[in-house]
């Protein structure tokens, strides 16, 4: 938990340093992460799985810090948002424990209103 208020007080130090909090509502915020999310993805865009595991590995920084922006947008907006993101990650595990039972879901990419 440390790591999580050490990270998001460094990332609020960056935007603060530059003044561009007045960028970041969070409307702008998930277009953000959306924009970081698609740059991502077209690092896999129309490879078979074969060459996934290889460009992966070839490749591990630029998608290391693909993933590092959408993480860096994602904690700010719940900080700007007030809420505590590995409350909520906790919270939503319960709810898809709920709605994905073992049981019923094992093996399964059946969506939970279809198992």
């Amino acid at each position: 938990m440390e790591d999580v208020k050490k990270i998001t007080e460094k990332i609020k130090k960056f935007r603060d340093d530059r003044d561009w909090m007045q960028f970041h509502d969070p409307k702008n915020m998930a277009v953000s992460i959306i924009l970081e999310a698609s740059e991502l993805l077209e690092h896999f865009q129309w490879k078979t799985i074969e060459e996934v595991e290889e460009y992966s590995r070839q490749n591990k920084g630029e998608i290391r810090d693909e993933i590092a922006d959408i993480a860096l947008y994602l904690f700010e907006l719940a900080d700007n948002l007030g809420i505590n993101l590995i409350d909520a990650m906790e919270q939503k595990l319960k709810k898809n424990e709920m709605k994905y039972p073992i049981e019923k879901a094992k093996g399964k990419h059946t969506k939970y209103n279809k198992l």
